[in-house]
């Protein structure tokens, strides 16, 4: 007979740095239960049918295997996302361009673009808060494509278009009055590839050349041609990419360039606006 105390506490996983989240995340998972009810019901006895499914996640978090993949889903700003391990698993420093999104535009009507959106986490994001919005979400994958299309489905947001493009090459003529992407921006000789969580995720989503910046010139240079006068342009990079990034937009002729620090006091976003 086992209890759910005993189980947390003989739960071992030494490699990860959130060890007992991770615990609780997968033995509530296994349980079909929330985590409150873990610490509301210490003593509740666990069936052997729930505890092999606990031990069996735990094997795969020991592996390295991140936990939103064991678990398929993974939250982000305030929505609950299906997650699968053909795209990014969405991370809450990426709320960041969420906020800065919202804080440019109004809650007016306006047409906003997500470039690979993954899971679709920045554009169902952004659609939730405003609802005025038309937001157009593409990634050049098509099971991303699927995957973002059945989140945007189970949230109901209307709002939101899902489409198949590699950034911009499906949408000649159309313009935009933001548009916001989370590319890859990992060297290709990056050590983070191959340690922790990472390893397991899709290095098509990771990786952008030898120096992390393709995909960011890529966007930047053909932005101009897709925004609206005045709009802007948001992109997430890596910590030491800042200076580099702005001034790609200021060659561009991206006026208002600037970038804003995320949660661990690293430059993780930077942006500009087009002339009007």
């Amino acid at each position: 007979m086992t209890i759910i105390a005993s189980l947390l506490r003989n739960a071992q996983l030494p490699d990860s740095p959130t060890e007992r989240l991770d615990a609780e995340l997968l033995l509530a998972a296994a349980l079909g239960k929330s985590r409150s009810y873990l610490h509301t019901w210490p003593e509740r006895i666990v069936s052997s049918e729930a505890a092999q499914v606990f031990a069996d996640f735990l094997s795969r978090r020991r592996a390295g295997e991140p936990v939103a993949y064991i678990l398929g889903q993974q939250g982000f700003w305030k929505l609950d996302l299906e997650v699968a391990p053909h795209t990014l698993i969405p991370r809450p420093d990426t709320e960041l361009l969420v906020e800065t999104a919202l804080e440019l535009l109004p809650a007016t009507p306006a047409r906003m673009l997500d470039l690979g959106t993954g899971t679709g986490a920045i554009a169902l994001a952004l659609a939730s808060e405003r609802p005025a919005w038309q937001v157009m979400a593409v990634d050049r994958i098509d099971a991303a494509v699927a995957l973002a299309e059945r989140n945007r489905q189970r949230l109901q947001l209307n709002n939101v278009h899902v489409r198949t493009s590699h950034w911009y090459d499906a949408l000649d003529g159309e313009r935009f009055d933001l548009i916001i992407s989370n590319p890859p921006y990992i060297r290709a000789e990056d050590p983070h590839l191959v340690a922790g969580d990472v390893r397991f995720e899709p290095s098509s989503a990771l990786v952008a050349g030898q120096d992390g910046l393709d995909d960011l010139r890529v966007i930047i240079a053909q932005a101009p041609g897709h925004l609206l006068p005045g709009g802007w342009l948001l992109l997430e990079h890596g910590y030491d990419q800042a200076a580099d990034v702005r001034e790609l937009l200021s060659q561009q002729g991206f006026g208002d360039v600037c970038s804003r620090i995320d949660l661990g006091g690293h430059e993780r976003i930077s942006l500009g606006r087009l002339p009007c």
